[in-house]
């Protein structure tokens, strides 16, 4: 199973975000990591800028370049604005899904979860975070799942609600509406930068 392994605090001061969820790393040290984090130069070449929002979407989702690479291409195939696909993509993924829906309380531990077997999709357990989910789709916890302290626990903490999506907490059950609008989706990416990097 691919998925990045090393130092998550490290990444969230890099990009001056809380990539992996909430975190005091970044309240405690602000500055980039490294030796020579507090005094780096501020100023970024135009590639670097681009470099750098690619591998922030990268983290935030969890997938490495190949599958990254793969999804842009497919995103670029479909009619639309590629980099608008890209992100419904990535927000259709089944790991992300289980996450937004409040089974999980990050993006990891939703992986986890794909990938023992606790999430059905159409009453069919689906052991594949990267499934695309359609239209209709329902997606639930197993039912011998649901009582397993992380999901309560998450489940009970307070969840904003998605337009593309439907859930009901008691059942341990959502909906998949449709592809979201690029509007809703909340990620602080600029997916331009993506599209003008893969476009070189």
């Amino acid at each position: 199973m691919a998925r990045y392994r090393g130092p998550k605090q490290k990444v969230a001061r890099r990009f001056k975000e809380p990539i992996f969820g909430p975190s005091k790393a970044l309240e405690r040290k602000p500055n980039p990591p490294g030796q020579h984090g507090r005094g780096r130069r501020s100023k970024e070449s135009e590639y670097a800028v681009q470099l750098k929002e690619k591998q922030k979407a990268k983290y935030t989702y969890g997938l490495l370049e190949r599958q990254f690479r793969k999804l842009f291409q497919k995103a670029a195939r479909k009619k639309g604005v590629t980099g608008e696909n890209l992100l419904k993509y990535l927000e259709a993924r089944l790991d992300n899904t289980v996450f937004r829906l409040g089974f999980a309380l990050t993006r990891r531990q939703a992986r986890q979860l794909v990938n023992h077997g606790h999430v059905m999709v159409n009453s069919r357990i689906v052991d594949i975070p990267s499934v695309q989910l359609r239209s209709g789709d329902i997606i639930a916890i197993r039912p011998k799942s649901r009582n397993m302290a992380p999901i309560q626990e998450s489940v009970g903490r307070s969840r904003k609600s998605y337009p593309w999506l439907e859930v009901d907490r008691h059942s341990l059950q959502g909906k998949f509406l449709d592809l979201p609008n690029r509007e809703d989706i909340p990620e602080n990416i600029r997916e331009q930068l993506i599209v003008e990097l893969y476009s070189k």
